[in-house]
């Protein structure tokens, strides 16, 4: 009886192995989406207002003088562009003039994962600054509530030297334990004390990660964004360098909404800029490497 129940195990094996490497293999479904493809179908541009001197057929000095941005899906000197790289669909950004690309959907509990390079190119007004770009998440209202060109959102600095900052742009506020530099900035730190980040006048809206993972200037970053309900993670190159808590649309007086959920934007920010291997995952929990973080 046991060598006759051997020998079905062993049948079965050999028919799941068969099935599993044959002709008729099974699919493996991932869980990842992929969010880049030839075709951008994923995304949406706004372009803003291009700078002085820059030449945009059919934008004229009054448009300019009346900060009037290029508007949604209207991108006539290519600033957010695919490419291909090594036979791979890669995302070009020019930088030349900002501008958001943002997904179509939104998004709300997720783990996204992506690579991010430096381009040569740089352009006026940051001509002699750092390179600077950032991904917004939870991009909530309309497209140029800030700067005319951005919508409301939490930002993951991607600034070289300073991957991983958070920015609050337009409307937004959020918690991060912090400490106080010499210099009145603020900088994550696990043994801090919460502050609220907000943006405004004579409101402190950007917080420094906690150290410096970037690697060396054209190498791929790997970068991660974790959010689950109203917390966040940012990761850069497997380092978390920052955790965001109490994410909330700011008001003045009165009842601040909990911020859960929005748009995925990509800037342009007067440098050139490349992305690749976007993927977003829905999760269900916070995972537990990252659960520790807001203990």
């Amino acid at each position: 009886m046991i060598k006759k129940l051997f020998l079905s195990l062993c049948v079965f094996l050999l028919l799941l192995f068969s099935i599993q490497s044959g002709s008729g293999q099974a699919e493996f479904k991932s869980s990842w989406q992929s969010l880049l493809d030839k075709s951008l179908t994923n995304w949406d541009k706004f372009i803003g207002i291009p700078e002085p001197g820059v030449s945009v057929p059919g934008y004229t000095d009054e448009s300019r003088q009346k900060k009037l941005p290029l508007g949604l899906n209207n991108d006539p000197l290519n600033v957010f562009t695919m490419v291909e790289e090594n036979g791979q669909p890669v995302l070009h950004v020019s930088g030349q003039i900002l501008g958001g690309l943002s997904t179509k959907k939104e998004y709300q509990n997720y783990h996204l994962k992506y690579k991010f390079k430096w381009g040569e190119l740089k352009y006026a007004p940051r001509l002699g600054q750092k390179r600077d770009n950032g991904l917004l998440y939870h991009a909530t209202g309309p497209h140029g509530k800030f700067w005319n060109v951005w919508m409301r959102s939490h930002e993951m600095q991607i600034q070289e030297s300073d991957m991983g900052d958070y920015f609050a742009l337009g409307g937004v506020a959020i918690n991060i334990k912090s400490k106080k530099l010499d210099n009145n900035q603020f900088i994550y730190a696990t043994d801090g004390e919460f502050k609220t980040f907000i943006q405004g006048q004579g409101l402190v809206n950007r917080c420094r990660r906690s150290t410096d993972h970037e690697k060396k200037y054209g190498e791929w970053n790997q970068l991660e964004l974790i959010c689950f309900e109203d917390k966040s993670v940012h990761i850069v190159n497997g380092q978390v360098v920052m955790a965001l808590q109490d994410s909330r649309v700011h008001i003045a007086e009165g009842d601040e909404p909990s911020l859960q959920r929005g748009k995925i934007q990509l800037q342009s920010e007067y440098a050139e800029a490349y992305y690749k291997d976007m993927q977003i995952e829905t999760i269900k929990n916070l995972p537990k490497q990252y659960a520790k973080y807001f203990l």
